[in-house]
């Protein structure tokens, strides 16, 4: 089948309305010499693409793209170097489930095996970190492979799907034609629950007297947090999320008790090991998650929902599996579901929830502290999509900020992209123009990509970047304090950059914050102005991110902030580097 008449037209411009019909309105990408065709192709176009400053960017942007709105992002790319840029960016989509369609171009088909100028073998690289990739060897089949590349990327899990473009595939001409439906005899994703599974459920959660609902980023690309709630308070049992399932319920909800693993809360982390039944929703029980995995939830049997079967029992042991969509799946379990025996259980789970909350200590009333930033965020910008880089920012971005709604949490999780949040901040405030984004950084991760802050600037996309700034690959530094005599072996970066001089430079706004009052006015100034800002926070440089389960230690083996107390940074303070800078300077 086949939709309206066909027309000639040549493979690039065949691309182009194929994009057309997928109803894509924007794409991410970076020109070279084997895409030109198709970069000639989008100058009389109708779809936007946002130039980026490096190919990685591409990727993260459709990821952040995919994230924030629901639909598949798409990012552009030439071969070789240009192709193999897109690649940490690909892994970061397919590690965390997220919606993309990669183009590459490539060298024509006659030279591709020769070590052709500027060729790499994309489709065997990114075989193992793609849902499914193809190399297009004949244009009269591109309109098929793009039809079956947009199902594959948003269907069942989600995930990237690559699709390699030799330079003469993309000038062939062909009679254009586009199908109206896509049969795969070997792709069938289940979205139905078994029936019998879900009275199972059903009858396991009536019993259960210490239920806990332990929700994954399926939860939010299956948009079925409303089914999760309901579910929750039908019958009264706590949720606990992932990093990538914050937003799933909201923050301050009752029921909620907040992110478990390894900086996971307290109560979170508790409740889960004393529970007698969790029921996983779009979850995987990574490590993280599962700490010391003979010792994860001993007393408890499980109920794992998961649109992916090989999920299923992979990490820890399951009694009734379901494979299904998270949202279908929730819905008729909800039809089936009963209050469960759970009164002496919420009222332990609060007193957890009072007893550990998340906390930190003020070091001294001239100090930031990296925590409080966050707070102030949360309270300027509620309705913000939050972004965020790789590091301890992240986990305090994950713990202080107040979520209300799903896909306003975007980070990278499975991966760890040092680099992600910026260009991912790019995607999400292109595919939801009308929200306030604000990429949370830290000093280490934000020079990984921040380059874009040309794309911004081009663009007048207002995304604002607020950098905590410690002076240090923070993470790492926490784990060489803890666990190797607070040997800082490359970990100090302080006084590296000067990040308002940075983004001022490129001609974006950047503003400094070095005092706990000069916070919120910064990041309300930076929001306000409508234009893409840089808030540079100058916190103490040895806050740790608390509470934290060492590796290889069971979840309830927690190190939290009396154990291991805050010391006051034995390094020059920023503001002493960067004088100390400028008369360098002046002595030169």
């Amino acid at each position: 089948m086949t939709t309206g008449s066909t027309e000639k037209v040549n493979g690039a411009r065949a691309l182009i309305k194929c994009l057309e019909k997928e109803g894509v309105d924007t794409i991410f990408g970076y020109p070279g010499g084997q895409i030109i065709p198709f970069y000639d192709e989008i100058y009389d176009s109708n779809l936007r693409h946002i130039l980026v400053r490096h190919e990685q960017a591409a990727a993260h942007a459709a990821d952040g793209y995919a994230r924030a709105t629901g639909k598949t992002g798409v990012c552009v790319s030439t071969s070789g170097p240009g192709a193999t840029n897109l690649v940490t960016g690909i892994a970061t989509a397919y590690m965390d489930s997220v919606p993309i369609v990669a183009l590459t171009g490539q060298v024509p088909t006659f030279l591709i095996g020769n070590d052709a100028f500027q060729e790499a073998d994309i489709k065997g690289i990114t075989q193992p970190i793609t849902k499914h990739n193809y190399l297009v060897q004949d244009a009269n089949e591109l309109p098929r492979i793009v039809k079956e590349a947009f199902h594959i990327a948003s269907t069942g899990r989600p995930g990237p799907v690559l699709i390699d473009l030799p330079k003469d595939v993309q000038n062939a001409e062909i009679d254009f034609y586009y199908p109206d439906k896509v049969e795969l005899r070997g792709y069938k994703p289940t979205y139905k629950g078994n029936t019998q599974q879900i009275k199972r459920a059903a009858e396991e959660i009536a019993n259960s007297c210490m239920p806990i609902i332990y929700a994954g980023g399926g939860v939010i690309s299956s948009n079925a947090s409303a089914e999760l709630v309901e579910l929750a308070e039908t019958i009264n049992a706590p949720v606990t999320t992932t990093l990538l399932g914050i937003g799933a319920i909201p923050t301050e909800h009752p029921l909620h008790v907040g992110m478990l693993g390894m900086h996971g809360t307290k109560s979170a982390n508790y409740a889960i090991q004393e529970s007698d039944l969790i029921i996983a929703v779009g979850a995987r029980f990574d490590d993280r998650v599962t700490g010391k995995l003979e010792s994860f939830a001993p007393n408890a049997r499980v109920i794992h929902i998961d649109v992916d079967p090989a999920e299923i029992s992979k990490n820890v042991n399951v009694q009734i599996p379901i494979v299904g969509d998270a949202k279908q799946v929730l819905k008729s379990l909800n039809k089936y579901i009963k209050c469960c025996k759970s009164e002496a259980w919420i009222e332990k789970i609060k007193q957890w929830k009072k007893e550990y909350p998340l906390t930190y200590e003020q070091m001294s009333p001239d100090v930031i502290m990296p925590q409080f930033v966050i707070e102030q965020i949360s309270e300027a910008c509620k309705d913000a999509i939050i972004v965020t880089e790789v590091g301890q920012h992240q986990m305090w971005a994950a713990q202080f900020f107040k979520y209300k709604n799903p896909r306003t949490f975007i980070t990278s999780g499975g991966l760890g992209t040092m680099g992600y949040g910026f260009p991912a901040a790019i995607g999400a405030k292109v595919g939801k123009p009308d929200k306030t984004v604000i990429n949370i950084a830290g000093d280490g991760s934000f020079q990984m990509n921040s380059q874009e802050l040309a794309t911004v600037v081009q663009n007048d996309i207002p995304v604002v970047s607020v950098i905590i700034n410690n002076g240090y690959l923070g993470m790492v530094r926490q784990w060489q304090e803890l666990f190797y005599d607070k040997r800082y072996s490359q970990t100090f970066i302080k006084g590296s950059v000067d990040f308002v001089k940075l983004a001022e430079a490129y001609g974006a706004l950047g503003l400094r914050a070095e005092r706990p009052s000069e916070v919120r006015p910064a990041i309300e100034e930076a929001v306000n102005s409508g234009r893409p800002a840089i808030v540079d926070v100058i916190v103490e440089c040895e806050a740790n991110v608390y509470p934290m389960v060492p590796a290889g230690a069971a979840i309830n083996e927690i190190i939290d902030m009396e154990e291991h107390a805050d010391t006051p940074c034995a390094m020059p303070d920023l503001r002493k580097a960067k004088a100390d800078r400028v008369l360098d300077l002046e002595e030169q």
